[in-house]
């Protein structure tokens, strides 16, 4: 039997709007709350501030968790992770493909999704579906949920209309849908720009400096340029 806050999880809708907060801004549904086992908008925090939420990520129109959050409720062994914007995540749910890649050297056991060694599996509900289709007992990955790793004080980057809550870093985060760093290429089979470690990696962004608005110190104008007056040699 699933638990039900992992059963929860895997079925909820993320990113719709708040049926109970339609009227404000910001109020897509990007928290799940562990304890009532549904998805929340920031403007709902309030009344779910004492219980455990783990905060749900956006990418390419899939849901994702961070690894270093979902390993703290469930074994993620052998499920496929990808680095967006320099941190490791775990889709929710398989992602729809145009075309099956069965048969070749390394496909994920429920979707056939193409992986790399040693992943066996490319989200957290191929991973729980494939158990339970086996028969194995879901209690021995599952661990018990500590609050404090799931605290109201652990959420990032989220933001009520005007008022803002600022990340660890101090940097203000319009919203936690993560951005897209990589370009699927390639055919539909390929395993999402994933690098030879079986993690996709991100391109190196360089930041250019920006320029300072004094100009170099041995650059003048020709046309302020004084001519002084031209020295002759002595005569002999």
């Amino acid at each position: 039997m699933k638990p039900a806050w992992l059963e929860g999880l895997m079925a909820e809708t993320f990113f719709g709007g708040c049926g109970v907060h339609e009227n404000r801004r910001k109020n897509e549904k990007n928290v799940y709350c562990l304890l009532c086992c549904l998805s929340i908008c920031p403007h709902c925090l309030p009344s779910h501030r004492s219980h455990p939420l783990l905060q749900v990520r956006r990418y390419v129109y899939h849901d994702v968790v961070r690894l270093g959050d979902l390993e703290k409720l469930i074994d993620c062994s052998y499920i496929q992770p990808y680095t967006i914007n320099s941190a490791k995540v775990i889709f929710l749910n398989q992602r729809p493909q145009s075309r099956s890649c069965k048969g070749s050297a390394n496909n994920c056991f429920t979707c056939d999704r193409m992986l790399q060694d040693p992943f066996r599996f490319c989200s957290l509900s191929c991973k729980v579906n494939h158990l339970v289709d086996q028969g194995e007992d879901l209690s021995a990955i599952i661990y018990r949920i500590d609050e404090s790793d799931f605290a109201f004080s652990q959420l990032e980057g989220l933001r009520m209309d005007s008022s803002e809550i600022i990340d660890d870093e101090g940097q203000i985060t319009p919203s936690s849908i993560l951005e897209n760093p990589l370009q699927y290429r390639g055919s539909s089979c390929s395993s999402d720009t994933v690098g030879s470690s079986g993690i996709a990696h991100e391109p190196e962004v360089l930041k250019k400096k920006k320029k300072s608005g004094f100009l170099p110190g041995n650059f003048f104008s020709l046309s302020s340029r004084r001519k002084g007056s031209p020295h002759r040699a002595p005569l002999s």
